[in-house]
């Protein structure tokens, strides 16, 4: 009988990573002459995975989330693990913004994912256990095509393979 082969399908982000691009972004913006005495700043609360962004206008909060944004694609994060939320009226005319990291796959998605493979019929099985997808088959090739295949389709967050046996 042949040895079954798998592998996972998660979504995670390195917290350290992101502590770095933000303290990237925050000497950028001090050095920046447009951005230097705005009054802009970048709070990351890694427990909580959100990053806060406080600045006096709409505009220049824009511009730091601008930044911030390529300091995360330079350090290998997706910015669709990062999700902006709406800005927020702050003290005065300042705006504070904040974006929530997204780790591990919802139910919805992992049984849109679960959904998706089952509809290629491949000779896989897929297992949701908890926040990640369990692929697995005795075909190794059966395994290459379902990661081809989830490669080529948007779910709205970044999805890691890992633990291929």
């Amino acid at each position: 009988m042949a040895k079954e082969s798998s592998f996972d399908v998660v979504s995670t982000v390195d917290i350290q990573e992101v502590d770095n691009a933000c303290g990237q972004a925050k000497r950028e913006i001090a050095q920046r002459y447009d951005l230097k005495d705005s009054g802009a700043d970048i709070a990351l609360d890694k427990a909580g995975r959100k990053i806060t962004v406080s600045a006096p206008s709409d505009f220049v909060a824009k511009q730091v989330i601008d930044v911030l944004g390529t300091k995360l694609l330079r350090r290998g994060i997706e910015l669709s693990s990062v999700k902006w939320g709406d800005p927020v009226a702050s003290a005065g005319q300042s705006v504070r913004q904040t974006a929530e990291i997204v780790e591990g796959i919802d139910k919805e998605t992992a049984g849109k994912i679960n959904k998706d493979i089952k509809a290629q019929k491949l000779k896989v099985k897929v297992a949701i256990e908890g926040d990640k997808l369990r692929v697995s088959s005795p075909s190794r090739d059966a395994l290459q095509d379902v990661i081809a295949f989830l490669k080529g389709n948007d779910y709205g967050q970044p999805l890691q393979y890992v633990n291929y046996r």
